[in-house]
């Protein structure tokens, strides 16, 4: 065998794993989708309309956890399509939290358009990197690590975030775990919790 081919494999690889794991590159300048049909509408029939979105202008709806978050991906705003990434506002009242989640399809980048959020994520080993971003400051979550944060401020906060990829996805931790019908019995065994305690969790985080 080539002494080369081993080293070309690995390359080969690296760089299929790479592509097929991001949005792929558009063909075209912009593809706005067609209503009901799986096409790009013809680029002479776009209109600026298309390509403009003012449905963040203004906080949405709180939750219990004290967060408003607005997402702006394709399948809201079908003028992203192919384009290869999508935006988020989330707004928090004081004390409120973006509870630990993560996106398994892009990077977030985050600035604090106003307020004080304690944020941070954990990485593959265990290890967690935060700490209280401030008004103007900006930090990056990467794909698919989990991430969290918290309006530490004395007034309500405003986080703009963006993302690589047209629809990032979004997995809530607890939700996941408690609101998905994982078998009780290996919940118990996995955080020491009795049948009553996960019937509580499972009522707060099952979808709605």
């Amino acid at each position: 065998m080539c002494p080369k081919l081993p080293l070309l494999l690995v390359f080969f690889l690296y760089y299929a794993i790479t592509s097929l794991g991001s949005d792929p590159d558009p063909v075209q300048d912009f593809c706005i989708p067609s209503t009901g049909v799986a096409a790009c509408k013809n680029s002479s029939a776009a209109t600026v309309e298309d390509l403009v979105f003012s449905g963040i202008k203004f906080p949405g709806k709180f939750s219990e956890t004290g967060l408003a978050a607005t997402s702006v991906n394709v399948n809201i705003f079908p003028g992203l399509n192919t384009l290869g990434m999508s935006f988020v506002r989330a707004d928090f009242e004081v004390g409120g939290i973006n509870m630990p989640h993560f996106h398994p399809r892009a990077t977030e980048i985050a600035f604090v358009l106003e307020g004080k959020i304690y944020s941070g994520f954990v990485d593959t080993e265990n290890r967690i990197f935060a700490k209280v971003i401030e008004k103007g400051e900006v930090m990056v979550f990467p794909k698919g690590l989990l991430h969290f944060q918290m309006n530490v401020g004395d007034m309500p906060a405003t986080i703009l975030g963006s993302f690589d990829s047209q629809n990032p996805g979004l997995v809530r931790i607890p939700n996941a775990v408690f609101g998905s019908g994982i078998e009780e019995k290996l919940l118990e065994k996995a955080f020491g919790l009795n049948s009553k305690e996960i019937a509580k969790l499972r009522k707060r985080f099952a979808p709605h």
